[in-house]
């Protein structure tokens, strides 16, 4: 069985050409040979995941100003997927190297979040400030090279991800904030004699236990 491109099929079977068929709009022609004579055609198309438009609106409403689609797929297979889509940029047929090359490129825009699943995108996911490897049907190289990982293939779970980031990073400066100024604080009235010893050491266990318990928030989504 020979299976390939239809210029590497008609090589491999010595034809002139193969029958002529066109193929749908966004879909890849793959020829098939059994026993050295052609048996037909195969249609690889992408699909659209459902949804997609409204994560990218929903990414949009979050504060994410630019995205950006990078791709090994074929030109005229991502212009069929993406049409219609609030892309600010849309490259194709990248190499591995050249999708490093577009995360790199995009710095210059502010801090840069790659989404992946492939071992192409790997490296990639590396060079970006966020990697966001997707794990249910992904590969392990993607997986292990991002800094999230998402354990089911839903694009729609990006989103409440970065919430939980931005509430847990709030809550975290919000921590920090409290406790050290609490702490300044008592500080000075201590300098001043207005605090004991003893009623500074258990101010600042108190103190510590606020800032714990109010952590503490960050584990409710």
């Amino acid at each position: 069985m020979i299976v390939g491109g239809l210029r590497f099929v008609s090589d491999k079977l010595g034809a002139a050409r193969l029958p002529s068929r066109r193929s749908p709009a966004g879909a890849l022609v793959v020829a098939v040979a059994i026993d050295g004579k052609f048996a037909g055609f195969l249609f690889l198309a992408d699909k659209l995941r459902p949804g997609t438009e409204n994560l990218l609106n929903g990414l949009r409403s979050l504060g994410i100003q630019r995205i950006v689609l990078a791709t090994g797929d074929r030109d005229d297979v991502t212009r069929f997927i993406t049409s219609g889509l609030s892309l600010d940029l849309v490259r194709s047929e990248l190499t591995p190297d050249q999708k490093v090359l577009v995360v790199l490129s995009e710095r210059k825009n502010g801090p840069v979040m790659m989404v992946g699943d492939g071992v192409n995108d790997a490296p990639a996911l590396a060079a970006a400030d966020v990697g966001v490897a997707m794990g249910a049907r992904g590969t392990a190289a993607s997986a292990e090279a991002a800094d999230v990982v998402l354990v089911v293939d839903r694009l729609d779970r990006i989103l409440p991800a970065i919430k939980i980031a931005h509430r847990s990073r709030y809550i975290a400066l919000e921590s920090v904030f409290v406790g050290i100024g609490a702490s300044v604080m008592a500080m000075i009235a201590a300098s001043f004699g207005l605090l004991a010893p003893v009623q500074g050491a258990l101010l600042q266990e108190l103190i510590d236990v606020v800032v714990i318990f109010n952590a503490l928030r960050a584990l409710r989504n």
